[in-house]
């Protein structure tokens, strides 16, 4: 049947139309961003592509003019350009997992001991914790939905007796329980409301220390009979009362304790301490502050465009006066500190790890980065395998690769070709190595 020649020009333009829309996911094929829908986004992109191809070979058999021949061969070429990286992108993701699961173990457990991950497949983690490959996992929302408590004790059991096996010390078991709107295993768990709430309802001190204490002890109990050893809370940030409509995960400002940093530093130091008195590590977060960060760093680069000395004498308060407690960690935002890098985030900045936190503080604990899945370093320059290298020379000890485990193989991958060519710096790494050997000794459990 003949189509009429103006109609078939309307779809010319319409598969123009589609192929331009599904260009940019093509082109950034394997991004997190996909993750939850990676299988059918991968039947998107090569399917309707191809379909497309197909269509414009023929519609260019038949071209009437000059104009319907253009629209055809373009859509055409922009079709094979989206499923050639969907594709390409594809094929390199398994070369690297294939690479990384046939690694040296002794290579795999060196670089391993550095990154917590997330994960989506319960077999595919007992493959990397059988091969010695990470040091930590981090449980979310999709790993308890539907389960008891029982069962997903029973599931820490059994990956902490592969470590006891393997004569390594405990996994850390990590989760964000934070309270209040980011509480990853509530359920099972009771659902506590945010530190804020707390300590808004509590504006004497001495009140306000007992019922933070009263709070930490119970959430520790449940996190610690769960089998979890290290929570990433509290927030630490200061509430500046900063709202970005664009804001979708970060929320600092529904989740800070306090615009006091007095209060905070109270509160935190307080709830970190029934924490350990449980067996679980708290976590500092996020520093350099995102209080006053309006974009948000799980879709792209943000600044802190604040002096030093600003910043030094309120939203870093709560951090020195906590980082002086050997058990806590430290986690490391994805905003960029401009008056110390302009070009890198702070979680993988040597001016900052290095010069200010390792240097100028003489900081020498834990340092973890935020989930590093996120837009402001899988969009950056660097990459999250350029990023992960650059983060470990400057003297971060954790990687967190929590919302998309895909994203470990890639991380790993980079770690092993910066290791044949001598671009990751073994001093940094044996200075990691004995940070996390005294958190951690190897008897402990």
């Amino acid at each position: 049947m003949l189509v009429p020649k103006g109609l078939a020009r309307v779809f010319a333009v319409a598969r123009v139309a589609i192929v331009l829309a599904l260009l940019p996911h093509a082109l950034d094929w394997r991004s997190p961003f996909l993750a939850s829908i990676r299988f059918w986004a991968f039947v998107g992109l090569t399917a309707i592509p191809l379909g497309i191809v197909i269509a414009e070979i023929r519609a260019l058999r038949r071209a009437a003019s000059r104009g319907d021949h253009a629209l055809s061969s373009a859509s055409l070429a922009l079709a094979a350009v989206g499923v050639s990286c969907v594709l390409g992108f594809e094929a390199q993701f398994w070369w690297a997992r294939y690479q990384v699961l046939r690694a040296d173990p002794a290579l795999l457990e060196r670089l391993g001991r550095h990154i917590v991950v997330g994960y989506r497949d319960i077999d595919e983690l007992h493959a990397l914790l059988e091969r010695r490959a990470i040091a930590g996992v981090f449980l979310t929302a999709g790993n308890v939905r539907g389960r008891d408590v029982a069962a997903i004790r029973r599931e820490i059991a059994a990956m902490q007796e592969v470590r006891r096996r393997q004569g390594l010390p405990a996994l850390l078991i990590a989760t964000d329980q934070e309270g209040g709107i980011v509480s990853r295993l509530s359920p099972p768990l009771a659902h506590m409301p945010p530190l804020a709430e707390i300590a808004a309802r509590h504006p004497a001190g001495a009140e306000r220390r007992t019922a933070v204490r009263d709070y930490a002890a119970a959430q520790a109990r449940e996190l610690a009979d769960l089998g979890v050893n290290v929570n990433l809370a509290p927030v630490v940030d200061l509430d500046h009362g900063i709202i970005n409509p664009g804001d979708r995960f970060t929320r600092i400002s529904a989740r800070a304790i306090s615009a006091d940093p007095e209060i905070v530093t109270e509160v935190a130091e307080t709830y970190c301490a029934q924490l350990s008195g449980n067996g679980v590590r708290c976590t500092l977060k996020h520093f350099p502050g995102l209080g006053r960060v309006v974009a948000d760093t799980h879709l792209q680069t943000a600044d802190l465009a604040l002096p030093p000395s600003e910043l030094a004498s309120s939203d870093w308060l709560p951090f020195r006066a906590l980082m002086r407690h050997a058990d806590v960690i430290v986690m490391l935002g994805h905003a960029r500190l401009t008056a110390l890098d302009r070009n890198r985030p702070v979680s993988f900045s040597r001016p900052v790890v290095r010069g200010l936190l390792r240097t100028d503080w003489g900081y020498g604990g834990v340092l973890m980065t935020d989930d590093f899945s996120m837009g402001a370093v899988t969009r950056s320059r660097e990459g999250i395998g350029g990023a992960s290298v650059e983060a470990l020379n400057a003297g971060v000890d954790l990687i967190l690769v929590s919302y998309d485990p895909d994203q470990f193989y890639l991380v790993m991958h980079a770690l092993m070709r910066a290791v044949r060519a001598g671009a990751l710096q073994e001093d940094a790494l044996k200075q990691s190595d004995r940070r996390l050997a005294e958190a951690w000794p190897a008897g402990a459990r």
